[in-house]
C-alpha cells in the first residue's frame, strides 16, 4: 500500500479543524472534504482509492497535521465543487473559494469560470497543536505538491505509529482493513460521503444521463435508486446519472429502471398531467452504463425501485 503526503494551505486546514468541531453540534459531522489545486489541469492518480493521504504544512511549519483517505479524484468546474462539497472545500461561501483560486492562479478577474483539481478525501482528520508530527526528514523543502512513501519507507513508519496514538480515523481505518497498515495489499474502498457519490457517479456515467444522454453538466444530478431514507447507500452500483426533470420523476416512481436496464414510464404521466411526450419516446429504450461492469446499477436496488417506488 501506498501514502500521499500533500503540501497544505494552512488556512485550509485552520477552516476545516474548527468546522469538525463545531458540526456535531449541528447535528452534522465532516464525513469528506474536498482537497482541491486550483490549476485544474491534472487529475490526481498516484493512490489508490481507501489509501492514506496526509497533510503537511508548507514550510516553515513542517508538520504533519491531518489527513484522510483517498476515495476519488476529478476535474471539475468550481461552481460544482462547491454545489458538491460547500464548506467542505474549506471556505466559508463560494466568493471565497473562487477568491483563492483567482490569486493562486494570479488572475485579476474574479468573474472568471475556473475548472480545478479535486482529491476527494474521506474520514478526515486534524491534530491539535501538541499532536501535530514532525514531517518525514526526507520530505525536501522544494516539494510543491506532495510526496508518494510506500511501505518500505521507515520515515513514513515512524509518521504513522505517531498517528496512530492520536488519530482515532487512522486505528478505525487499519481495524478496517483487518490488518497491518502495510504489508500485503487489501482491496479497500471507502465509504463514501454524499459530495464523493455525485461526483463519482458524474464521472462514472461520463457526465451524460444514462437515460437521455444529456451532457449539460449543470443539469446532471446524482440519483439514489435506494434513497438513504430507505436504507440505501452513497455506494457507486446505488447511483444513477439523471437529467434533474429525469431524477425528479424517478423519486416520485413516475419513472423506473428495470434490472434488465430499461427505462420504464409510468401511464399515470398522461393520466395526471396529460403531457410526456417526450418520455414516453423512450420508454423501453436501454439506459447508458458504466464502462466499469462492477460499478453498473445493482439489480436488487433496480428491483426495489420497481417494486416499492414505481407507481406503474
Amino acid at each position: 500500500m501506498k501514502a500521499y503526503v500533500a503540501v497544505t494551505d494552512k488556512d485550509w486546514v485552520r477552516f476545516l479543524s474548527d468546522l469538525q468541531k463545531r458540526l456535531p453540534a449541528m447535528g452534522d459531522e465532516l464525513d469528506e472534504v474536498n482537497f482541491w489545486q486550483p490549476g485544474g489541469n491534472r487529475l490526481f492518480t498516484t493512490i489508490a482509492p481507501g489509501e492514506l493521504f496526509l497533510f503537511k504544512l508548507h514550510s516553515p511549519d513542517n508538520y504533519i497535521v491531518g489527513g484522510g483517505f483517498f476515495g476519488h479524484s476529478s476535474l471539475l468546474p468550481a461552481t460544482l465543487a462547491w454545489e458538491a462539497f460547500g464548506p467542505k472545500n474549506g471556505a466559508t461561501s463560494f466568493d471565497e473559494m473562487h477568491r483563492r483560486i483567482a490569486k493562486y492562479r494570479r488572475v485579476s478577474d474574479e468573474r472568471q469560470q475556473f475548472t480545478i483539481g479535486c482529491i476527494l478525501l474521506q474520514s478526515p482528520f486534524f491534530l491539535e497543536r501538541d499532536s501535530w508530527i514532525p514531517a518525514p526528514t526526507d520530505f525536501h523543502p522544494n516539494i510543491v505538491q506532495g510526496k508518494t512513501y510506500d511501505d518500505q519507507s521507515a520515515e513514513l513508519r515512524r509518521v504513522l505509529d505517531a498517528l496512530g496514538s492520536v488519530s482515532r480515523a487512522v486505528r478505525s481505518r487499519a481495524e478496517e482493513i483487518s490488518g497491518p497498515m502495510f504489508g500485503e495489499p487489501i482491496p479497500l474502498r471507502p465509504r463514501l460521503g454524499q459530495g464523493t457519490f455525485r461526483v463519482l457517479i458524474t464521472d462514472m456515467y461520463e457526465r451524460r444521463c444514462a437515460v437521455t444522454q444529456e451532457r449539460t453538466l449543470p443539469t446532471l444530478e446524482a440519483a439514489h435508486i435506494k434513497s438513504v431514507a430507505a436504507g440505501g447507500r452513497h455506494r457507486p452500483d446505488n447511483g444513477l446519472l439523471l437529467r434533474s426533470d429525469v431524477h425528479r420523476l424517478f423519486d416520485s416512481g413516475y419513472v423506473t429502471v428495470t434490472p434488465d436496464y430499461k427505462f420504464r414510464v409510468s401511464t399515470r404521466i398522461r393520466k395526471e398531467f396529460d403531457n410526456g411526450e417526450e418520455y414516453y419516446a423512450l420508454d423501453g429504450s436501454q439506459i447508458w452504463l458504466p464502462r466499469d461492469v462492477d460499478r453498473r446499477p445493482q439489480r436488487e436496488a433496480l428491483e426495489w425501485h420497481a417494486d416499492t417506488q414505481f407507481v406503474g
